[in-house]
């Protein structure tokens, strides 16, 4: 459908069929972004990899991501810290075991993205179990970013506001950038004057290889500001969308108590009740393997995806998009859609065993990442761990919900989708 609001023209994609025209068969046409006047908030919009254009410039981020930061060599390489920051979020929850209270799924998942996402680019923590106040500001600020990033702004329909701001939407994020930036930034100067003062300090981590090629004279070069809103792009992208998954997952697994328990014999049966689940079981485990599937179905974390725009007029399927136009793609009527899903609106992960339906941008049906050369990158740490976080969870304890007869499944929208109720639930050891 074509949607007309003050001066911006948005075109919606809502089938399978018309998602391939778009991510796949005229991919280039519609690869560039229409970014939100949000977005300029500290130019954010002219640094990062999710909005800038198709360019030298763009290419050089994806070139970096694909290459230095989520290629299956690099994973590989430091799956350690994936497993250290499981049996740390399984050893958080055995305490509330023993304490007797109930845990915020949503928190907890949060807190270990963010943790292994710091130790993944800085080598540090950047939240510990007992500063459950600083993790939950994290989480709140990050979700305030997806938040007004998301939200409707007159500036967008009528450019003309853009110097006024009149819903305040620019300067509100402007402030929280800062606060993030300022905490980057504090720790890549601590970086760059350990190597000034002890000389060669390598940690072989993210930072250590931005800041080698920001030193480089190669094609790849970086300069300081783009490595920090690179950061920002993986910090506020990475720990948000895992989180939320992850807390779907458990919530529709816990409102189907048959699902749970398939998945906890599968888990018991191929690694042992209570083992540590490694990034290699993974394949050996298809329920699990559906369940998440289906939870990306049914909550896919960027609902309509990020906003493209055509640059010339283009035709697909007879018509014809106007140049400049918006296009958002639907993922969340596309995984709702009873033409294309059996009981559509119900949780089955059973509909995905045998088949080779996949979350990597090939079927259309299917699209929580996205497709094509805007794909998300971040994908394969993404769903290493979800995954694991997941499967975990599970395979370590029995769960009951804090209040069973009121577990509410509103959602809350910004770019991203969220739980508007948090989950809690008390764990039960084994």
């Amino acid at each position: 459908m074509t949607i007309k609001l003050g001066q911006m023209t948005t075109v919606v994609i809502s089938s399978p069929a018309m998602a391939k025209q778009v991510l796949q068969k005229q991919d280039l046409a519609f690869s560039n972004r229409a970014y939100p006047d949000s977005t300029r908030s500290r130019n954010h919009h002219q640094f990062s990899m999710a909005w800038l254009p198709v360019s030298a410039k763009w290419r050089s981020l994806r070139k970096i991501c694909n290459s230095h930061i989520f290629s299956s060599q690099k994973l590989d390489s430091n799956h350690h810290l994936r497993r250290l920051k499981v049996e740390q979020l399984v050893a958080d929850v055995r305490e509330s075991c023993k304490t007797g209270g109930a845990v915020d799924i949503g928190q907890i998942a949060f807190r270990t993205s963010l943790n292994l996402l710091s130790n993944t680019i800085f080598s540090v923590d950047l939240v510990s179990p007992e500063s459950d106040a600083v993790t939950g500001e994290m989480k709140e600020m990050v979700w305030n970013i997806m938040e007004e990033v998301g939200k409707p702004n007159l500036v967008d329909y009528f450019p003309v506001l853009q110097k006024i701001d009149p819903q305040g939407i620019r300067r509100r994020l402007t402030t929280y950038f800062d606060k993030i930036l300022e905490l980057l930034n504090g720790i890549i100067d601590q970086r760059l004057e350990l190597k000034k003062v002890h000389g060669l300090v390598s940690s072989n981590d993210v930072l250590d290889t931005l800041l080698s090629i920001s030193e480089d004279q190669s094609e790849d070069q970086i300069d300081r500001t783009t490595i920090e809103h690179l950061l920002l792009d993986l910090f506020v992208a990475g720990t948000d969308t895992t989180a939320s998954t992850v807390e779907w997952a458990m919530t529709e697994i816990l409102h189907n108590p048959e699902t749970f328990s398939k998945a906890r014999a599968e888990l018991e049966q191929t690694i042992g009740k209570c083992q540590q689940l490694e990034e290699s079981d993974i394949t050996r485990l298809p329920y699990l393997q559906a369940i998440v599937k289906e939870t990306f179905r049914l909550h896919p974390t960027v609902p309509l995806l990020l906003p493209r725009k055509v640059e010339t007029d283009v035709e697909i399927c007879g018509f014809t998009i106007p140049k400049g136009t918006q296009v958002l793609v639907n993922t969340w009527s596309i995984g709702r859609d009873p033409s294309v899903w059996e009981d559509p609106n119900l949780f089955k992960p059973e509909r995905f065993l045998g088949s080779e339906i996949d979350v990597r941008g090939q079927d259309m049906e299917l699209l929580p990442f996205g497709g094509g050369r805007r794909i998300c990158p971040g994908l394969p740490l993404a769903l290493r761990m979800v995954h694991l976080m997941l499967g975990s969870l599970i395979n370590s304890f029995n769960w009951k919900l804090e209040e069973p007869k009121d577990l509410k499944m509103e959602e809350k929208f910004g770019i991203t989708i969220q739980k508007a109720r948090p989950l809690r639930a008390f764990p039960i050891c084994k």
